[in-house]
């Protein structure tokens, strides 16, 4: 932090990850009219989510952060953000009410447009093209035109960003997620499934509780009839973000107002790069994507670099290690935070390390992994004396069939019956439900102790 920091300044640093554009003047011409746009988020907004991020440092109460791998511009429609929304009410009043904790609530909505990638390039047969990044970036189709990034892209996902904002304000604040209405939150082609029966009998007992409260009069409190939810992508489009960065005019602080959150990948949180460059001079809360290849040193380093006021809300880890590395990598670097007094929030990213490739072809995950991770990470906090804050998935409120397993199985050969994600699988409202039982069964047992 001895380098002054600007919006631009992380255009000085090496970056990895970027599409390459073949017009750069007509990137030009983009970026600057993104900059004359009004921002999708406020800073006053960051700043309270900010503030719901130190609570759960604290160990006051729990973050569930969940949404599309990538979204798209072919599927964007209003019935697929409202359906996401209710799984991830579900999934928090699960959480709540039979952890007795407060849920924070954030979606990978209206910004989670660009993915990285492990080449640069993809081939079938003999036909090498540049990789798909992300609608915002270029097309999923296998051809020259589709994969040539397109700066126009920029404004379209800005635009599809602002429309999904708005519903998921109004759904959030009009009615949608008053506690009144907890049965109307299930999905029609989860209604016959044992995780749909355990939520229709909890459903049962919040109705029973909220009668009791109207019985003594306490049942006007405007927490039983709206919710507060937020939003955050990956920060991997610097050029993007930088079209979003404002100064908040009653702090003077600077605010990437794209999203509430953004988050550093595990392939771009080099100490000297350019990502983290550019969020260590955001206020914005922030997280970081820590995977099993890192070293104690350059996670302390990177800590002091995006949080060195040491401010108990600003940084979520979100470990990504694989069902079968938690144990061997999580403890040293619990440990190295808590001997150097850090404040740190941390949840577990339980996806990332579990994709494989199934018999059929299908790129896929075993949700009986995605458990399995859960139940480390959780484990190795009580071992260690920490508090395992989080939980940060892709998901999805569709009938898909991506991952396979749960309590109506997906098996390898039924993941063709609806397998839609343009990149990496997701978990269906099924076994969404399923992971938040556990979840809440497990964080229950562990703040009762």
């Amino acid at each position: 932090m001895t380098t002054s920091w600007s919006p631009s300044s992380w255009r000085e640093k090496p970056i990895e990850q970027q599409p390459e554009y073949p017009d750069a003047a007509a990137l030009a011409r983009v970026e600057n009219n993104l900059a004359a746009l009004p921002p999708l988020v406020f800073a006053g907004e960051a700043r309270e989510l900010r503030r719901q991020f130190a609570e759960v440092t604290q160990g006051r109460a729990f973050l569930l952060q969940g949404g599309d791998c990538a979204e798209s511009f072919a599927e964007f429609s209003a019935t697929k953000i409202r359906d996401t929304f209710k799984v991830l009410l579900q999934m928090a009043i699960v959480m709540t009410f039979a952890a007795g904790c407060p849920v924070v609530k954030v979606g990978r909505m209206a910004g989670q447009f660009a993915k990285p990638r492990s080449s640069g390039s993809e081939t079938i047969g003999e036909v090498s093209l540049p990789a798909y990044r992300g609608d915002i970036v270029n097309g999923i189709g296998f051809d020259s035109t589709s994969r040539v990034p397109d700066p126009e892209r920029l404004l379209q996902a800005y635009h599809q960003s602002t429309a999904t904002l708005n519903l998921l304000r109004a759904f959030a604040q009009g009615g949608f997620a008053d506690l009144h209405q907890v049965h109307q939150w299930n999905l029609d082609f989860i209604a016959n499934s044992l995780m749909a029966e355990k939520y229709h009998q909890l459903g049962a007992r919040i109705d029973e509780t909220l009668r009791f409260m109207r019985a003594c009069g306490l049942d006007d409190a405007p927490q039983l009839r709206e919710t507060s939810f937020f939003t955050a992508h990956e920060a991997l489009l610097l050029n993007y973000e930088q079209a979003f960065v404002r100064q908040d005019s009653l702090t003077g602080h600077w605010y990437d107002c794209s999203a509430h959150m953004l988050w550093i990948g595990d392939r771009t949180r080099q100490v000297d790069g350019a990502h983290v460059e550019f969020l260590r001079g955001v206020g914005n809360p922030i997280g970081v994507k820590v995977g099993p290849s890192i070293a104690t040193d350059d996670l302390l380093r990177l800590i002091d670099m995006l949080n060195p006021d040491n401010d108990p809300g600003r940084l979520n880890l979100i470990v990504r290690m694989g069902a079968d590395k938690v144990e061997d990598h999580l403890p040293r670097l619990i440990r190295a935070v808590q001997n150097e007094g850090r404040q740190v929030l941390w949840s577990s990213d339980p996806m990332h390390g579990n994709t494989m490739k199934a018999s059929s072809g299908y790129k896929t995950r075993d949700f009986e992994r995605i458990l399995a991770e859960v139940r480390q990470f959780f484990e190795v906090h009580r071992a260690e004396g920490g508090y395992p804050g989080g939980i940060h998935i892709e998901m999805t409120g569709q009938n898909v069939t991506e991952c396979i397993g749960g309590s109506r199985p997906v098996t390898e050969a039924g993941l063709c019956d609806r397998y839609h994600t343009h990149c990496d699988p997701r978990l269906n409202a099924d076994q969404s439900l399923e992971l938040a039982f556990m979840i809440a069964e497990t964080l229950k047992q562990l703040r009762v102790g």
